[in-house]
């Protein structure tokens, strides 16, 4: 059983979107969710209190350890957007490379500007980080 922290709520994206501040990542946000739906052909489902998640897959590691997770997403947070590749960004330095300014954690991509990275570029990341994932564990819709 998992200790899971972040969870699906029953909170509309758009709802949450339209609460985001300042107007400038909102908007952004805004471009993110429509390219998600493009990309991703599912609907978005609110993860947590400020993540909008795009898929799921359950997961099982040797550890035991186990839950549920969102395929993709974003969050369109104060100091940057983050968006999340959950097979993790090890194998995408000929596409990041490509991307523009960016910071990188484990599964998480962080762009402070929207308009300074090449949108066509994170739609092939977005999916080939799907395509990459459902190769390590069934992915669905949400």
């Amino acid at each position: 059983m998992t200790d899971q922290k972040t969870l699906p709520t029953d909170v509309a994206p758009m709802s949450f979107l339209a609460s985001v501040q300042p107007d400038r990542r909102r908007h952004q946000g805004l471009a993110l969710k429509a390219m998600f739906d493009r990309v991703t052909g599912w609907q978005a489902r609110m993860w947590g209190p400020s993540i909008l998640g795009y898929g799921a897959y359950d997961y099982t590691y040797a550890s035991g350890r186990s839950g549920t997770w969102l395929a993709t997403g974003f969050s369109p947070r104060k100091a940057a957007l983050s968006v999340y590749i959950m097979p993790g960004y090890q194998d995408y330095g000929a596409i990041l490379d490509r991307l523009g300014p960016h910071k990188m954690g484990k599964s998480c991509l962080y762009i402070t500007r929207l308009d300074a990275v090449d949108m066509d570029v994170l739609a092939e990341l977005i999916r080939t980080g799907i395509d990459d994932l459902s190769r390590i564990w069934p992915v669905r819709p949400t």
